[in-house]
Parts: C-alpha cells; sequence; structure tokens
C-alpha cells in the first residue's frame, strides 16, 4: 500500500474530527495528520483506517481509537526529546505519535507476534524507537528509568508500583485503570514519594495480561 493524497485528505479530515472532540494540542493533532493509519493497518481493512475507532489488528490486540491515543498523549505534554515509556506497542501507532512529537520512546510490547511484527514495520516508516522491547509491562523497564513520562496503552487491573517508581519528579503517567471499564487516570509525581493523581472518564481497552514471559 502507498500513502496517497486521498490518504492525507482523510487524515485531515480524521484530525478536525479528533479536535471537534476537544483534543486541542496542534502538535498531537498534527501527528494525527502525519501518521499513515492505513499502513499499520492490514489493507483489506483500508476503508476503516481514517474512522475514528479502534480497530482488531490480530494477537487479540487492536489499533486504539485515534481520539483516544491522542487523549492520552495530550495528557502526557510531551516535549522533544523527552523520555517516554510506552507499555504495549501494539501496532505502533501510538509510538509513531510518540516520536513525531519528538520523544525518546522505549516500549514494551508482551505478544511475540505483535511485537516481531511492529519493530521491522516501524523503521520501515522512518519511525525509530530508542529501544523496543518484548517483556512484563508490569516491570516497566528499570534499567532505563527515570522517565519523563509513561503511557499505558492496555486496561490495568490495578496501577502498577514500579511503573510509578520509574518516573522523574515531575514525571506523568498515564494509565486507564479497570477491569471492565477503565477510568484514565493520570498521575504525576510531585516529590520523592508522593504523587497528585486526575481521573478523565471512561474508556475501553484490551486488558493489560499478566505473567506473560
Amino acid at each position: 500500500m502507498k500513502d496517497t493524497f486521498k490518504h492525507k485528505g482523510m487524515r485531515n479530515q480524521l484530525a478536525q474530527i479528533v479536535a471537534d472532540k476537544g483534543i486541542t494540542d496542534e502538535k498531537v493533532l498534527n501527528g494525527i495528520r502525519n501518521i499513515p493509519r492505513h499502513l499499520f493497518m492490514d489493507s483489506s481493512f483500508e476503508a476503516h483506517a481514517y474512522q475514528d475507532k479502534a480497530f482488531p489488528i490480530g494477537a487479540d490486540q487492536t489499533i486504539s481509537q485515534p481520539y483516544t491515543v491522542a487523549f492520552q498523549t495530550q495528557l502526557l505534554e510531551v516535549t522533544p526529546g523527552a523520555k517516554i515509556l510506552e507499555i504495549g506497542t501494539g501496532s505502533g501507532y501510538q509510538t509513531a505519535m510518540l516520536l513525531e512529537l519528538g520523544a525518546k520512546v522505549y516500549s514494551i510490547e508482551r505478544q511475540k507476534e505483535l511485537f516481531k511484527k511492529t519493530s521491522l514495520f516501524l523503521p520501515k516508516l522512518g519511525y525509530r524507537a530508542k529501544k523496543l522491547i518484548f517483556g512484563d509491562g508490569y516491570k516497566g523497564l528499570p534499567t532505563e528509568a527515570p522517565f519523563d513520562g509513561i503511557v499505558v496503552t492496555a486496561g490495568a487491573p490495578y496501577v502498577p508500583k514500579a511503573l510509578l517508581a520509574q518516573l522523574k519528579v515531575g514525571g506523568k503517567l498515564v494509565i486507564p485503570v479497570g477491569r471492565k471499564e477503565q477510568i484514565m487516570t493520570l498521575f504525576v509525581r510531585t516529590s520523592e514519594k508522593e504523587f497528585s493523581k486526575q481521573e478523565f472518564g471512561e474508556f475501553r481497552f484490551v486488558p493489560m495480561l499478566e505473567n506473560k514471559n
């Protein structure tokens, strides 16, 4: 598949839909305009690529709804050069968004099939993360901590303490918490031992699985 002017036009429309839902960060909207989402999906589903909805990508996973990706990214307030840990590489669409914003991205995926596919696919599009890791997202990545931001792209039944511990002071964790439906939650590390917490309503994610490896 190629990326055409038609696709770019559809992305502009998608960015407008996402903006109309309340996304105001222009850098995030530009990410929606720039990332060829149709290339992250099977070619037979190309018609669904620029609708604002999640879509199955195999291994019981989905490519997230563009609004959800934009919402989580906006909460992170990514600045160029920020060190970001992503839990759940999936299709790589959220990874690409973080890279569009100039982040240094470390991403963990615990589905081997998706990990292999996305590790090969992202560099072909020119998206180069610092590290893509096959591993357990609940443990985070202590060898590379601390992080300016951590984003979890699956529904977590609870907030892993390891992730909070791997934030810099001033760093943010964006995580959907809950079993059936999730509450989008933002934690900010305000000191070595203290965190602030804000909740931003219900979202739906595939579950974050434990003890995969």
